[in-house]
């Protein structure tokens, strides 16, 4: 027996949240993270499927005010569960939320070494909109680079330099809009950006380093770090200026960060960049990153 309902209590979402970290253990992430995730949303819908009054599979939709536009979609089903109609209930379900708030466009997400959830996306009318490639990077068996910082250029973090936050988003209004797939994507006013991507429980002044030119700041970059995998440092976001680029500053921040993680006892630091942005994809290749499993954006029709 299917059963598709959404989540009505925090044990719902504690199972949802569960098939999620089962299906993307390389993506785990904590309640905590959920719910910071939810704090910068305009709505959401959360469904758990059951199949005999199992757990089977977790339906996610999200829309938030830089597409307000569609829906973003995560639908999971456990691999055993798969085939006895979780997926399509899953599916129908985000479908009718979506509808009921007047949109008609969902952006799902596949990881790029499931061809059997690509599948089930394609014959449903979704078509590929970009890829991120994904890279790790093995620090127990690498040291860390040297910091080559360019001249004039000081890399302090954001917890030692707190007032530097406006200057952090001065850099990331030039470079949100710059990153290949993003370029339609709005950037919130400050204070919403300060909490929705700089405050959440992942995000650590103590991780967050800031490129420096006198009183300028002209890139910055962050990890995103999760209580649900301790040992593995992500990327979140490397910006600089673009007057600045081509000169060494992303560099040096990412062999600091590289350095920070080293010396903070992380194992493993991952990534994901968009194919086409070849300069960061280029600088991660030169500092040793190995191909990892990455994700691909597809955008279809409601149910």
């Amino acid at each position: 027996m299917l059963e598709i309902a959404r989540c009505a209590h925090e044990s719902d979402k504690e199972l949802s949240l569960a098939v999620y970290n089962a299906v993307w253990p390389q993506d785990a992430i904590t309640m905590d993270e959920v719910r910071s995730f939810e704090a910068s949303l305009v709505a959401h819908g959360d469904f758990l499927a059951r199949v005999d009054g199992e757990p089977a599979g977790s339906g996610y939709g999200a829309i938030g005010p830089w597409r307000p536009d569609l829906v973003f979609v995560l639908l999971t089903v456990l691999p055993a569960k798969r085939g006895l109609g979780a997926g399509n209930g899953l599916y129908a379900a985000i479908s009718n939320w979506a509808r009921e708030r007047g949109l008609e466009t969902l952006e799902a997400v596949v990881a790029d070494d499931d061809p059997v959830s690509l599948a089930f996306a394609e014959r449903r009318g979704f078509v590929e909109h970009r890829r991120e490639k994904g890279v790790a990077l093995d620090l127990t068996r690498s040291e860390p680079p040297e910091v080559e910082l360019p001249e004039g250029i000081e890399i302090v973090t954001w917890a030692k330099r707190p007032e530097l936050d406006r200057g952090m988003y001065e850099v990331a209004l030039e470079a949100y809009p710059d990153i290949p797939g993003s370029e339609d994507e709005e950037v919130e006013p400050f204070e919403e950006w300060l909490a929705h991507h700089m405050q959440g429980p992942g995000d650590l002044p103590a991780a967050t380093f800031i490129a420096v030119a006198g009183d300028e700041v002209v890139g910055w970059a962050k990890f995103s770090l999760t209580a649900a995998r301790p040992k593995v440092a992500s990327h979140d976001m490397t910006a600089v200026k673009r007057a600045w680029r081509g000169r060494g500053v992303a560099r040096a921040l990412k062999a600091t960060e590289i350095g920070w993680a080293k010396a903070s006892g992380y194992e493993e630091l991952h990534t994901r960049n968009e194919e086409r942005n070849a300069p960061i994809r280029h600088l991660n290749e030169e500092f040793g990153y190995e191909p990892a499993i990455g994700r691909i954006y597809l955008r279809g029709p409601l149910a």
